[in-house]
């Protein structure tokens, strides 16, 4: 039984932790309606240590705001870098300068959430299919043929590079139910 309770006391040590360090990140990440979300990247020229810092550092937001994508206009810089990790199991990988080069005429709608967007879940069509062509963080081409919730997640990143929110991409009942969502949270904050 001591046992047992010591268990429960460690399990639920653990959630706060986990919850705690949740909130440091998204604390660090744009939130609506910061008009940086807007905004369009800029092009990686340099693929140097100042790169690979940056997306060690988006990794490590993403990975503890308990996420599966981050576009770097996301935490301000206007660069055109992402990183993203299909599950939780997974190596999170870096795209830079990344670019769809061919997408599935098939197309599956998901509710999708956003780490800009707390508390919203809309339905969003994506291509179930897509060729995401990029750099590595060391300037190396890389193509990447993605399907499912990969491709979903590369191209929600996508469109932070291109200053697109899924509001923009959801049904008008939808967006109207996440804006009012959302003031009520801006609300809440002010």
């Amino acid at each position: 039984m001591e046992e047992e309770i010591r268990e429960e006391g460690d399990e639920r040590e653990h959630a706060a932790r986990v919850e705690a360090l949740r909130r440091v990140a998204l604390a660090q990440i744009r939130q609506y309606p910061d008009p940086v979300l807007r905004l369009h990247a800029n092009e990686v020229g340099s693929f140097d240590d100042h790169l690979s810092r940056l997306a060690d550092r988006m990794t490590q937001l993403m990975h503890d705001a308990r996420g599966v994508g981050l576009a770097a206009t996301q935490i301000g810089v206007l660069q055109r870098l992402f990183v993203f990790r299909t599950d939780e199991d997974d190596e999170a990988r870096a795209v830079v300068n990344p670019a769809l080069t061919s997408r599935s005429s098939e197309t599956d709608v998901f509710d999708e959430g956003c780490l800009s967007l707390q508390g919203v879940l809309v339905p969003v069509e994506r291509s179930v299919e897509v060729t995401l062509e990029g750099r590595d963080l060391a300037g190396q081409p890389l193509q990447l043929e993605l399907e499912e919730q990969a491709a979903r997640v590369v191209q929600h990143e996508l469109d932070h590079l291109d200053g697109v929110l899924i509001l923009e991409r959801t049904d008008d009942e939808s967006r109207r139910e996440a804006l009012a969502t959302l003031r009520r949270n801006l609300s809440r904050q002010g």
